[in-house]
């Protein structure tokens, strides 16, 4: 090992670790007060379908694991990245895709109508449906999620969405597992789905 590569070494290791350290602390900051209280991530909520249909999610979904996760239509990366990793996990699933769903919660109910979801989502998955409702619908939805999100104004005018950008696993019985791990290969995060089948 040259005296030039043992400390590039050093700092990619104390990178890693950094990262790896600040997903964890991310997620005990999350998850750890509601398990002292008791209370749950999630729950049973009632928004409008990207078909114009009121979904009951957790209730309509009992029997099957579902995957929750919010954004926007007008996102720029983050939310078609997304979409697109479920879309992979759902054809690696095969005929099993039908055994589960993902729903896609936009938190910019002003500009994401049923049609808009519609049409934007018709890029993706079948089987990741898109879900709108009031502002104060969503609102609740993001509360019991334990959401981040937050308008934030552009200088034309325009504004996008800051937002959480996990993925929630629930089983079968609706109730919240972990955060869902999209960035490995298809193959293996539908190995893992199908465990909860």
């Amino acid at each position: 090992m040259t005296a030039a590569g043992s400390p590039f070494r050093l700092v990619r290791w104390i990178a890693w670790g950094a990262v790896g350290f600040l997903t964890a602390a991310m997620l005990y900051l999350m998850m750890a007060p509601e398990a002292r209280k008791g209370a749950v991530i999630g729950g049973p909520f009632t928004l409008t379908a990207m078909t114009g249909q009121r979904i009951n999610v957790g209730e309509a979904e009992k029997g099957r694991p579902y995957a929750v996760f919010f954004g926007f239509t007008h996102c720029p990366d983050i939310c078609p990245t997304a979409l697109f990793e479920m879309s992979e996990i759902m054809r690696a699933l095969g005929n099993d895709a039908d055994r589960t769903q993902a729903f896609f919660v936009s938190v910019d109910p002003e500009r994401d109508t049923p049609a808009q979801l519609k049409l934007y989502l018709s890029s993706f998955d079948p089987h990741i449906s898109g879900l709108t409702g009031s502002d104060s619908q969503i609102a609740q939805v993001v509360k019991n999620f334990r959401v981040y999100a937050k308008k934030v104004p552009l200088k034309d005018g325009d504004y996008t969405m800051d937002h959480t950008a996990l993925v929630y696993l629930f089983d079968r019985e609706g109730r919240f597992i972990a955060p869902f791990n999209m960035k490995r290969k298809p193959d293996e995060a539908a190995a893992d789905l199908r465990r909860y089948f």
